[in-house]
């Protein structure tokens, strides 16, 4: 049967997507009035989502509660987390959800048929059929709820999404993000946060909850997607069958209203919080913003795209420049966010002084001006141009099915216009206009249009206020307890009740019955065979080069691999300085502006890393600095060009320049360790007891912050030695003797590039070889680091080498059994937190971490546990079948060509062998629950290490300062 035979649906768009070599259908279900996008090609890896339009009227962040909610427990998946026991027991590519400002979005992908089915079940069933009708408990444990442990207890408030949105205000980014949408959109859905203020989350009432769900959650205002090699016609005949016949279709008012235009630019000023005992000078954030137009003009939705690389992104760009040369803010961003109806363009200056503000919007309008007189660089607008253009051909989006990157593109003018679903889908005609309006006074226009004329603005001064977050918390406090202060005896005994109520209803297990309703596969759908490493050792003007032989497109894949192992502390944080100046900087050839737009116009980028993995042949570690260039074969040798201009002739002799990166990259790495606490304090915490560990934190972790932060305060004293060190690094990096190179493409091209490596291999200076690492003394510094933020990022680490273990397949699945069992029932669903996870390494360590966590001591209490849990763990044989399944899950995920050779290259450099992989997945497939009981010793052994490490709130963790030896403000 066609599509076109279907009665049940109306065929609404039929039409070849040629730009991503697909066919493409929209579809309407007659009945229920549901929209359906179809997108048929011969990708394997099959997406499906349905979306809701959900804006929001208030910021209690109830669209964001019901996207969790909805994935705990349906009518015929009954189970209190199905989403959890699908992440456990699925082969998925791709499982989540997501809340945008005025969307909610339910996406899976997999390149198993009977998964994908079983998925798109359990998804369209929570969405249309949720328990949170049922058990009121769900709303209190995913949104919010009074907690009295008992009558002489403090109030508190507790939910998972309420913790989430604590931390997310805890970040100024966050927070100035916010501030600018109620700015610019004071009369639509784009100024209410739809995840939810957590002053504001407390006011959602259960029954306004359930509401919500019953106004937007119909057919009728949802977006259907199917993507990928599938049966089309069988697909849809279900989803007819199965959930749209059962809907009537309604009226569902759910249209976003454009902001009407002000009368001119908004000027606010607003206040995050910084620690208590940090320093509030030029903290500040400033910015400027400006609403541009409509979402649906397909050439202006690319062409600020260009706007915001020209003008800002690109090293050297013009307000960049004048705004860093009037010392307006050591890191200068700007953002342009195109996922809605009305796109908005900002300019941030970060680490500011508030009183400059005047003068911010002053060089802003002043730079605008003369850019539109003098002109736009053309090689900048070229640049971003090709640099987008090779982006959208390679399509590769890292962990992202690339069919569902497409979904998302669709819903930016799908959302807002039915007769528009695949606008931003066919790119290239966009491409071919942009390109030639260079030379023209279209950007210029553009420039006028929007950024210069338009009065829908806003700049934003956000003050720094030392320990304004402390001072919210106790006012909180003093709240709540004067609410408990007014509460009757008979209501604080029924709030103790309901407290212990919800926390039996957490522990208590889904019942044998409803676990088996979720469907499941076998271990006999896994295949048995490990995915084969392709590594092909040719010998290049006597330095290694290790082939990958992959279908790329016709785009090489290279790599540069310096090995820096037996590099000083010292040489390997100056090589870590030294990666965040290269192609930054003039080199003998070009200015820094220059070499930024020649690197987009003729490469799809070229990047550099410094990194520590650890050999499995003797675990020791290997150290390295990466460059990495990725280009269309054609261009391959003016990219190398470029690469080894910067490698052999970079001039660090402007102090200025150096001195604006290196206030950038301590502004931006601060902000990361405290965005992404649970990664820093897990390689801090590594670093008491593993030579990676202690590696990684010096060159990227929180030793790297201290020693770049170091330079940024004293730079005036520390900038000649700076220098001279970079220098001196870069040269005994750059050795022939420890060169080997990597490179991902077919055969064809690589016969071809060969040719031209070995003429760049000849320029590189010979130099000293690589030695062994130096000595390391591990310390146990157990320490916590105070920032501004409302939660906690708790890391436990040891490692199980030390022990005299070695590694097992079986701790692949102890991962998943940990991660989405024992820590996500006990630090997520009963203790709040965001999120949590456990992790092996085949070369020994240990982690254990939680992300936006409401607690300290508690998770480390449950970190203490898991022992006795495994020790006593028992399951039946199928839940045993569900975790192995979930363990494949992450094994056999699909790559895009670049990360296949990048997986090939890694198992060279560290020893890997097609045997031991085939050998772990062996152990894998026949894994039994005593396997995972015999697993308990080790863990034991480990957590006796106690190797904590904590970032987070400063409150808390003065109260529980016994915990660590050393506590000091990040």
């Amino acid at each position: 049967m066609q599509i076109q035979e279907l009665t049940t649906y109306r065929i609404i768009e039929d039409k070849k997507i040629d730009d991503i070599n697909s066919k493409g259908y929209i579809l309407e279900h007659i009945k229920s009035g549901a929209r359906v996008s179809v997108i048929s090609n011969e990708d394997k890896n099959k997406v499906f989502y349905i979306g809701f339009k959900t804006p929001p009227k208030d910021e209690t962040g109830v669209p964001h509660i019901i996207e969790h909610t909805v994935l705990c427990g349906s009518a015929k998946f009954p189970v209190k987390d199905p989403f959890v026991e699908l992440v456990k027991g699925s082969l998925n590519t791709f499982l989540n959800a997501m809340t945008y400002p005025e969307k909610t979005v339910y996406p899976v992908a997999s390149c198993n048929d009977k998964d994908f089915q079983n998925l798109m079940d359990v998804y369209l069933d929570a969405v249309f059929n949720p328990n949170i009708y049922k058990y009121k408990e769900i709303f209190k444990q995913e949104g919010w709820h009074y907690e009295l442990e008992d009558k002489d207890s403090s109030l508190k408030i507790n939910g998972v999404v309420y913790n989430e949105m604590k931390g997310a205000y805890s970040s100024p980014e966050e927070v100035l993000q916010e501030e600018i949408s109620k700015a610019l959109f004071p009369d639509n859905a784009y100024g209410k946060d739809s995840g939810g203020n957590p002053e504001h989350i407390p006011e959602l009432t259960y029954e306004d909850y359930l509401d919500f769900h019953r106004k937007y959650y119909h057919p009728v205002n949802s977006y259907i997607y199917l993507y990928g090699d599938m049966d089309v016609v069988e697909k849809l005949d279900w989803l007819d069958k199965e959930y749209l016949s059962k809907y009537d279709r309604i009226v569902v008012d759910s249209e976003i209203e454009k902001q009407p235009e002000f009368d001119g630019i908004k000027d606010i000023v607003k206040e995050y919080s910084i620690a208590s005992d940090e320093d509030t000078k030029d903290k500040a954030y400033l910015s400027y913003s400006k609403v541009i137009d409509d979402v649906l003009d397909t050439k202006l939705y690319h062409a600020f795209d260009v706007l915001d690389y020209c003008l800002i992104s690109a090293p050297g760009a013009p307000v960049k420049k004048a705004l860093i040369d009037a010392k307006i803010g050591k890191d200068i961003s700007s953002s342009y966010d195109d996922g809605i109806l009305q796109p908005t363009f900002t300019i941030c200056a970060k680490n500011a002084n508030e009183c400059d503000k005047e003068r911010f919007v002053q060089i802003i309008d002043e730079t605008l001006r003369k850019v539109v007189k003098e002109g736009i660089n053309k090689e900048a607008i070229l640049a971003s141009i090709n640099s987008s253009e090779f982006r959208f051909r390679e399509a590769d989006f890292g962990q992202f099915p690339k069919g569902l990157l497409y979904g998302l593109q669709m819903l930016d003018s799908w959302l807002y216009d039915d007769t528009k679903p695949f606008l931003h889908l066919e790119c290239l005609d966009t491409y071919k206009f942009l390109k030639s309006q260079i030379g023209t006074d279209y950007y210029e226009k553009l420039i006028e249009k929007y950024l210069l004329s338009k009065k829908n603005g806003a700049v934003i001064t956000l003050k720094p206020v030392a320990g304004l977050n402390s001072k919210y918390e106790k006012e909180q406090e003093e709240k709540l307890a004067k609410i408990k202060s007014q509460m009757s005896e008979q209501e604080i005994e029924d709030l103790v009740k309901e407290t212990k109520h919800l926390k039996q209803y957490q522990e208590e297990p889904s019942s044998k019955e409803d676990l088996e309703k979720i469907p499941m596969l076998k271990r006999t759908d896994i295949s048995p065979n490990a995915m084969p490493f392709k590594n092909e050792k040719v010998v290049v003007e006597d330095v290694p080069v290790i082939y990958h032989d992959y279908e790329t497109n016709g785009i090489d894949y290279v790599d540069f691999m310096f090995d820096t192992t037996d590099f000083t502390s010292q040489e390997l944080q100056t090589l870590g300085l030294l990666k965040a100046l290269l192609s930054f900087v003039d080199t003998k050839e070009y200015k820094y502006s220059d070499l930024s737009n020649q690197i987009s116009i003729y490469t799809g980028g070229i990047n550099f890393s410094v990194s520590s993995v650890t050999k499995l042949t003797d675990y020791e570690p290997l150290i390295y600095i990466n460059a990495r260039i990725r280009a269309l074969h054609e261009n391959i040798d003016k990219g190398l060009s470029l690469l080894w201009e910067i490698l052999l002739n970079t001039d660090f002799s402007d102090k200025t320049r150096i001195k604006e990166l290196i206030a950038q990259t301590t502004t931006r790495l601060k902000n990361s360790l405290s965005s992404s606490g649970n990664v820093a304090a897990a390689l801090r915490a590594m670093s008491y007891v593993s030579k990676y560990g202690y590696y990684s934190d010096l060159v990227v972790g929180i030793e790297f912050y201290r020693f770049i932060s170091d330079i940024d305060k004293n730079f005036d004293e520390k900038i000649d030695t700076v220098i001279e060190d970079v220098r001196k690094v870069l040269v005994k990096a750059i050795s022939k003797n420890r060169l080997t190179i990597s490179y991902t493409g077919n055969k064809d091209l690589f016969e071809d590039t060969k040719k031209t490596i070995s003429k760049y291999i000849c320029q590189c200076p010979v130099g000293s070889k690589a030695g062994k690492a130096l000595p390391v003394e591990f310390e146990q510094k157990n320490e916590a680091f105070m920032d501004a933020s409302q939660i906690h990022y708790v890391a436990r680490v040891g490692s199980f080498k030390k022990h005299g273990y070695d590694y097992t397949g079986l701790l692949r699945i102890l991962k998943v059994i940990l991660s989405y069992d024992y820590l996500w029932i006990n630090v997520r669903v009963k203790g709040g937190a965001y999120g949590c996870s456990g992790s092996f390494q085949k070369t020994g360590e240990v982690m254990f971490t939680s992300y936006r966590d409401p607690n300290l001591s508690a998770t480390n209490d449950i970190y203490e546990r898991i022992p006795d849990y495994v020790r006593n763990f028992d399951v039946d044989d199928r839940d045993m079948t569900k975790y192995v399944i979930g363990t494949f899950n992450s094994l056999d995920a699909p790559l895009y060509p670049e990360a296949l050779g990048l997986r090939s290259f890694v198992a060279y450099l560290v020893g890997e062998t097609q045997e031991r992989i085939q050998e772990e997945r062996n152990v894998i497939l026949n894994a039994t629950q005593e396997d995972i009981r015999k697993l308990a010793d080790m863990l034991e052994a480990v957590l006796k290490e106690n190797n904590i490490c904590v970032i987070g709130n400063e409150v808390t963790i003065k109260k529980e300062k016994d915990l660590f030896n050393n506590v000091e403000t990040l």
